[in-house]
């Protein structure tokens, strides 16, 4: 092999020797730094904790009763008042609750605006459900100073620009209207920037949750109009009946594209699939917060009908921990397992989020198709959402601690 004459200007001689003396350099400078322990705290990664928590302690500071619309509306804070994460206006946090021994957990939209968080207040609002787990022991027994585990704001039901139309036709009903006072709000206070024409679902004039404050905000912001839809009065001012695809074509906007976002109850969800669907919108255009689980899975397609009604045994692992807990076929395997006073990891509650991820090991479950949102890696080597499962077979079940 030839020899290589390699010619070196003085420039190049210079850097070699900056390089070769960067070992003195350095230990100099080592020698010349105080004996201190080095800190361990930087601050991308004190933010990081602000902006996302593993949890917050929360403590209700007063509460709002709205009256005929059975529902209350709760401010929280945290115990030293300090100020709580950003969210999206649209967001939901999940609380943790105890009840009859079992934590269990709920989502529960935000519908105070972003710009609240950074005063130290996060606001929920809680709507009476007959028969309920949660909601109408928080409406019954919860008072000021009480405390929660929260998660940090979690979803994806809010507005991005990059996809969405410049004008959305939102769609609530019932206590589904939550996501979108907070964009309202978010509107007024200048931290979201679109249109917003919300038609808004009620049974009767009595029962339209936060009446007086939408029709405020949109005498006082331009970028924001509601129309109130009863189901089961006539009066002057209001649509009647349920909302449609000719009642959205009626108040969306004339030649521009536009964004329907939906958020209300299941049957809601159910009338309105094949509505939205006559609009032709691209699938971009269309939002949806997450549906919550069915109570009804036998009514779903795929179900398999033998095991409707059916008890079955669910033997749980958590680590060094076993249990053997009954479970119902009509009943996700997430409240088998809190009703067995097993703390388990859980956010959404409608598969959405993944936090309940759990590994089957034996068994088989079903899945109503709007909720099935694993990766193809976890339905290939058999992990699944609790959250949304049905247990159709005794199974076997890994499932992570909650460590608080």
């Amino acid at each position: 092999m030839p020899d290589l004459n390699v010619k070196v200007g003085l420039i190049g001689k210079f850097d070699m020797l900056k390089f070769k003396n960067m070992k003195k350099v350095r230990e100099k400078a080592i020698q010349a730094a105080p004996a201190e322990e080095i800190s361990g705290v930087f601050p991308v990664n004190e933010n990081t904790k602000a902006l996302h928590p593993d949890f917050i302690e929360l403590v209700i500071d007063r509460i709002v009763d709205h009256g005929e619309a059975q529902a209350k509306t709760f401010v929280l804070k945290r115990p030293d008042g300090a100020p709580l994460p950003y969210f999206r206006a649209g967001q939901y946090i999940s609380l943790k609750l105890p009840v009859d021994g079992s934590f269990v957990t709920r989502s529960y939209s935000l519908c105070s605006s972003p710009k609240e968080a950074l005063g130290g207040e996060y606001a929920i609002t809680v709507r009476a459900n007959p028969g309920g787990f949660v909601a109408d022991r928080l409406l019954a027994e919860k008072k000021p100073g009480d405390r929660f585990i929260s998660s940090g704001p979690q979803g994806f039901f809010y507005y991005e620009d990059l996809r969405d139309a410049k004008h959305v036709v939102g769609l609530a009903g019932g206590s589904g209207i939550t996501p979108f006072l907070s964009m309202a709000r978010a509107l007024v206070d200048g931290v979201e920037d679109f249109e917003l024409t919300l038609l808004f679902g009620s049974r009767d004039e009595d029962n339209i949750l936060f009446r007086g404050e939408l029709d405020e905000i949109a005498r006082v912001c331009p970028k924001f109009k509601v129309i109130h839809v009863l189901s089961e009065e006539e009066k002057e001012g209001f649509e009647h009946g349920f909302i449609t695809a000719d009642l959205i074509r009626k108040y969306a906007p004339d030649g521009e594209e536009y964004s329907v976002f939906l958020c209300g109850p299941e049957a809601m969800y159910k009338f309105l699939k094949p509505e939205i669907e006559k609009l032709g919108l691209p699938e971009r255009l269309f939002r949806r917060k997450l549906i919550d689980v069915t109570k009804t899975p036998w009514e779903c397609e795929g179900y398999p009908q033998e095991a409707r009604g059916k008890e079955f045994s669910i033997v749980v692992k958590q680590g060094p921990q076993e249990w053997t807990i009954p479970a119902s076929a009509d009943e996700p395997v997430l409240v088998a397992v809190e009703r067995a006073g097993i703390k388990a990891p859980s956010r959404c509650r409608a598969g959405e989020c993944g936090w309940c991820r759990s590994r089957l090991i034996s068994g088989t479950v079903f899945i109503p198709a709007e909720n099935e949102m694993r990766r193809w890696a976890d339905v290939h080597y058999g992990y699944i959402h609790p959250c949304c499962s049905f247990p159709t077979s005794d199974l076997t079940l890994e499932i992570p601690g909650e460590f608080f």
